[in-house]
């Protein structure tokens, strides 16, 4: 018979003899390891990380099978086993996730025979250490029949009753996951806290990654893999991503870190200090001007100068690693001419809030490689950030009469209507409702700050206004004066504008108060973001919004989900607030009766969708100065309208673009030319074709010859074109992701003109035989466009076409791999 083990830290018999000890030695002398549980967490693998490690090193073969009954298991424990062992472990679900499913059995084969370990021990911490557990060992020597009948049941259920967990099944269960209510109940979700308890302090030791890092850390990999250059993070406020950024870059030698504020810098730099200790860091601010150091932190107002952009001071490729953070605001000049000199190995764009209000597409500055994605729902469902409490609150602030342009209201006006005492004693009187240790208050304006911190104090309440510049004004305080006072609890209350927006990390803030409209989706949400950081004894944050007739009023519910907005949500159903089960697990959402009727009114009195077409397009030539382009247009379209007209044919302006402009009376005389022309016809071809791969681009790329069209195009022509097109990562992706094209680098003239005749020129000369035919080897157009390759205008039309279709492609091509594993942009 086998030997009994009763392992509890506390017992009289062993104190302290762990399962974990057992388990070392049987992992250091297997040739093959089985691991049966019911579920696996990251406490448990990071234990056996190293041992696992050492043992499929020197060929120990390593399989395990566990549940996702009552999605126990954390898919971070799935993503670190992957991230760690590769290829070398087979790891897989028992398929069957509404039976129960409850073994634990450790299996190892090994010189000697083997041995097992069966009890009630899954792969946790505590199960492996200091938790009441009964653990029976058999061996192969004293037990041979149990042994076997064990090692059976196991092949059984691993061979015939398992779902392989490829990268595919892996994202999908994450993107599902959530914080089991199984774990509060019965207390076992505390390890899991525990980790995400830190401390105050910044400069808190943050050894190895956790949660989201490890999960988006494992997708940088493989995104790097593929052959990307760059790629995107949008993870919630809060999950970490200057950590993650820091353990990504460490192998990397020379890394840029870009931000717009110096208090991220040096807070980015604490960070990267904790994970890169040996590394030189230095700074590119106003101040200081650091060369020779291999972690730099710059600011982009400084580092963006061109006298900056030089080889004196730094090669485009002088960087391995470049991060932008808050990559939101990338869009920006300044930002883009740093994206623009610099060639790494590898850019890195982080942001909790890609969506803009001038709807600037940040995922095109990626080539929409949106690498891992976490937003505020899934990042509260996964228990990475406590729950929120908010309260909608009707004002009755009249916001109509007030000058509104390019999304945003005139701030003399507001700080007018907002600075009057009625409102501030509203506020004051729902402030007083909550037992706030520490609560942030967003303004409009410096002036409304200090408004609102002098009445705050008239009554008697500890606040402050931190706001940029100097200003000696009672009730204004420096930033690191207000924020060390504020930690310490000598303030209570501190009023902003913008200025903890980002980069603030105070995680006791238990109240945030939104004091002004809501514009725009990436504000409110990193503000709202500023109290869900987890911290000891704090279950939830309370949320306190004044909300009055203005313009964005009805999106507040749709953002409360954490999701994008969605406009077009508002005109179905009952459609003027969102389902409850909608909203994040564990969160509260309460609108005054008033402010559901306000929100029905201002629904009701939307336009009709050609009219919000007209309006985008208007918002959108305003914005830039002239009229937009398809690519501009399709750049700055709002997302949601984009989406709903491509259910419309008759109104999508995209698959004939010059008819849109003729009927809105923007055309030149020399575009009418075109109009109802073969010139025409093959630009609404090229707006309309089907791309499922990205093939015919470098065809009609030949055919443009940057600007000198031709009629035809040769072998060796169409070779280059292609070649050329592919040398670019980003529309290389879909070669490398086929089995059949993944090694086009090796790739000459013969295997190039093969895909090109096979695919693109094969079904072009098909579909469209009217404009496309071959003659003697080459590829050629209709002889009626001959007459307009020199006009302007129509080469113009040609090109914007095709940027056009390649930023769409890449869009599409994001858009499905998420809709694969439950994602959303």
């Amino acid at each position: 018979m086998g030997q009994p083990f009763f392992f509890n830290k506390n017992c009289v018999i062993g104190d302290q003899d762990y399962l974990y000890f057992r388990l070392q030695k049987a992992i250091a002398r297997a040739k093959k390891i089985d691991l049966l549980v019911a579920f696996l967490m990251e406490s448990g693998v990071r234990l056996l990380e190293n041992d696992l490690c050492q043992a499929v090193e020197r060929g120990a073969a390593l399989r395990i099978l566990c549940g996702n009954y009552l999605q126990i298991t954390q898919p971070q424990a799935l993503y670190l086993l992957k991230d760690l062992l590769g290829e070398k472990v087979d790891l897989r679900f028992y398929n069957q996730p509404q039976k129960a499913f409850h073994p634990k059995a450790y299996l190892f084969e090994n010189e000697q025979g083997g041995e097992i370990f069966v009890g009630s021990s899954n792969l946790s911490r505590t199960a492996l250490t200091d938790g009441l557990e009964w653990n029976y060992r058999i061996t192969a020597e004293k037990s041979p029949q149990d042994y076997h009948y064990f090692k059976q049941t196991f092949e059984e259920l691993f061979l015939n009753h398992s779902i392989i967990i490829n990268d595919q099944e892996l994202r999908r269960y994450s993107k599902s996951w959530k914080k089991p209510k199984l774990f509060e109940i019965a207390g076992k979700f505390q390890e899991i806290q525990d980790e995400y308890q830190l401390e105050a302090s910044n400069l808190i030791k943050y050894p190895r990654p956790l949660g989201a890092q490890i999960e988006a850390l494992y997708e940088l990999k493989q995104t790097r893999l593929e052959g990307w250059d760059k790629g995107l993070v949008v993870a919630a406020t809060g999950t970490g991503k200057t950590f993650l950024a820091a353990f990504d870059s460490q192998n990397f030698k020379r890394v840029l870190f870009v931000a717009h504020r110096q208090e991220i810098l040096e807070q980015a730099a604490r960070t990267f200090r904790c994970v890169r200790p040996e590394t030189a860091f230095g700074f590119f601010t106003g101040e200081r001007k650091d060369i020779n150091c291999d972690l730099l932190m710059a600011t982009v107002q400084t580092l963006s100068q061109p006298e900056y952009l030089q080889i004196k001071y730094f090669s485009p490729q002088y960087f391995d690693y470049l991060i932008i953070d808050e990559f939101h605001h990338a869009a920006a000049d300044s930002y883009q001419r740093i994206l623009d000199y610099f060639r790494p190995r590898f850019l890195l764009g982080l942001t909790a809030t890609p969506e803009r209000m001038d709807n600037q597409d940040v995922f095109a500055l990626c080539d929409y490689n949106l690498v891992y994605e976490v937003r505020l729902k899934e990042a509260i469902n996964k228990g990475w950030l406590v729950p929120f409490r908010y309260y909608g609150i009707y004002d009755e602030t009249d916001y109509s009469d007030l000058e509104y342009r390019q999304g945003r209201y005139c701030t003399e006006e507001l700080e007018q209507v907002l600075q009057i005492n009625r409102r501030a004693d509203l506020i004051l009187r729902h402030y007083l409702q909550y037992n706030s240790r520490r609560a942030l208050g967003f303004c409009v304006s410096r002036r409304h700050a200090i408004f609102m911190a002098q009445y705050f104090l008239e009554k008697g309440i500890q606040a402050a206004a931190v706001i940029s510049g100097n200003q000696q004004t009672v009730g204004v305080l420096e930033r690191d004066q207000a924020l060390r006072k504020f930690r310490q609890g000598k303030l209570k209350v501190l009023f902003s504008v913008d200025l903890f927006n980002e980069g603030l990390d105070i995680p006791t803030v238990d109240l945030v108060m939104f004091l002004r409209p809501t514009e725009s989706p990436t504000v409110f949400l990193q503000q709202l973001g500023r109290g869900l950081r987890r911290s000891k004894g704090k279950k939830y944050v309370n949320v306190l919004d004044f909300i009055g007739n203005y313009k964005q009023a009805p999106l507040i519910p749709y953002l409360l989900t954490g999701k994008s907005p969605n406009l077009t949500k508002q005109t179905k159903g009952s459609g003027f607030l969102p389902e409850e089960h909608e909203y994040p697990q564990d969160c509260f959402v309460n609108f005054e009766l008033r402010l559901i009727d306000l929100f029905k009114k201002m629904s009701s009195e939307e336009k009709s969708f050609r009219e919000k077409v007209l309006a985008e397009y208007r918002r959108i030539k305003d914005f830039l100065g002239e009229r937009p382009s398809r690519l501009q247009m399709y750049t700055y379209l709002d997302a949601d309208i984009y989406q709903l007209m491509c259910t419309r044919k008759k109104d999508n302006i995209f698959r004939d673009y010059l008819s849109y402009l003729e009927l809105l009376g923007e055309l030149t005389m020399a575009e009418k030319e075109l109009l109802d022309t073969k010139a025409h016809d093959f630009i609404r071809l090229v707006e309309n074709t089907r791309l499922t791969k990205m093939y015919k681009i470098p065809v009609f790329l030949a055919f443009y010859n940057q600007g000198k069209m031709k009629l035809s195009i040769n072998s060796q022509e169409i070779y280059e074109s292609f070649r050329q097109f592919y040398q670019v990562s980003s529309n290389a992706i879909d070669l490398l992701r086929s089995k059949n094209t993944r090694d086009y680098q090796t790739w000459g003239p013969k295997e190039y003109l093969r895909l090109a005749w096979e695919n693109p020129l094969h079904f072009l000369e098909q579909t469209a035989p009217e404009m496309f035919f071959s003659r003697n080897g080459c590829f050629c157009l209709s002889a009626d466009l001959e007459s307009y390759l020199n006009k302007s205008a129509f080469l113009q039309h040609f090109k914007d076409v095709l940027d056009y279709r390649t930023r769409r492609f890449y869009k599409e091509r994001l858009e499905k791999h998420l809709k694969e594993w439950g994602g959303s942009i």
